[in-house]
């Protein structure tokens, strides 16, 4: 039985959660909203970006910095060990690459001294059209970005800031994620409403795809997701309702081993942060699943239903076990589109689910 630890209401549509992955912030978590609005002849997206300080054994979720932006479509905090700061990326509606510091407010704002706020710290404007998803490689010197015209941009990230480095024609149609492959960094692989699964090499033209698959999915793929754990398998999650598993040993041509109906549309996956081959799926209206990958079959070990809109923004908190490796809990974010609903919930499964 899931265990509800608290939840609120975004001032907007909420499409994205991220905790920080960073020590000693796996309290902080970021939350965006996207909002269109449709009056006059030129529609306006609008949002916010929130940070929150979670404790889910206390039932906690404090709201301690909120910023109005553009619309957000995607957040990502930059990887663990690339950076003595912690830094969140944000793709929106604008066409922008933004990135924030979480930092300590000093003196002569108009926030308390001491409070942690997000601040921008670069920014870099990456088309005319929206930037959907956005990756940043294990070394956080490199961005991925998909776009909404089909195209893919890498940016690069210096000391001085952002800067736009390539970008391609990868797709027809809107390009819904695009991510770096965690063990080979110069591989990125991108997913579209037009179907198509691609691996880019960035070391070559990257106009050239690595590799495409066209016919594993009926729909839009709209994430895709390495194995931190394992360098031969990759996730892929489609609006056609199926999460699937792929070895990755062929690039040429990726071998489709297995795949599980999750229903609603899988919009994202994301890997537990301690316990190998487990995934929390976003699956947009049908709730939030958590799936055992590594079972022959795959297997669904605990669903969420709790949300009432779209389900697009799910995460993990990242937790130190204890030192006998006894704690077994686990807190997980997620956010629903229509309804503004964020929330924190404990999940019952037993380590190596």
């Amino acid at each position: 039985m899931v265990m509800d630890a608290s939840h609120c209401y975004l001032d907007g549509n909420a499409d994205a959660v991220e905790f920080c992955p960073h020590d000693p912030f796996h309290h902080g978590l970021a939350a965006s909203t996207y909002n269109l609005q449709e009056e006059g002849d030129k529609p306006s997206r609008l949002g916010s970006l929130s940070l929150f300080d979670v404790d889910a054994e206390k039932g906690r979720l404090e709201l301690i910095h909120r910023m109005e932006t553009c619309g957000i479509f995607d957040i990502k905090w930059n990887p663990v060990g690339s950076s003595s700061c912690q830094l969140l990326g944000q793709a929106d509606a604008d066409g922008y690459l933004r990135v924030y510091k979480l930092a300590s407010h000093s003196e002569g704002g108009s926030e308390p001294t001491g409070a942690t706020t997000l601040r921008e710290v670069s920014d870099v404007k990456v088309s005319t059209s929206m930037c959907f998803y956005l990756d940043w490689n294990p070394s956080a010197t490199a961005i991925t970005i998909g776009i909404s015209d089909g195209s893919v941009a890498e940016v690069s990230v210096t000391e001085s800031g952002l800067s736009l480095h390539q970008q391609w024609e990868g797709h027809q149609f809107e390009v819904w994620t695009s991510s770096f492959d965690c063990h080979l960094p110069h591989l990125v692989y991108t997913g579209s409403d037009d179907c198509r699964f691609c691996g880019w090499d960035l070391r070559d033209d990257p106009s050239n795809a690595a590799f495409q698959n066209t016919k594993a999915h009926s729909a839009g793929v709209c994430c895709v997701t390495k194995n931190p754990n394992d360098p031969n398998t990759l996730l892929t999650g489609s609006y056609d309702e199926y999460l699937r598993v792929w070895d990755m040993r062929s690039l040429s041509k990726p071998v489709n081993e297995k795949s599980l109906c999750l229903g609603g549309g899988v919009w994202r996956i994301k890997y537990h942060p301690s316990v190998p081959d487990l995934v929390l799926s976003a699956c947009m209206h049908n709730g939030l699943a958590i799936v055992d990958t590594k079972s022959s079959m795959l297997e669904i070990v605990e669903t969420y239903t709790k949300h009432e809109s779209l389900a697009y923004g799910a995460d993990w908190q990242r937790r130190k076990l204890s030192n006998d490796n006894a704690d077994t809990t686990h807190v997980v974010a997620t956010c629903s589109f229509y309804d503004k609903l964020l929330r924190i919930w404990r999940p019952q499964f037993k380590n190596g689910a």
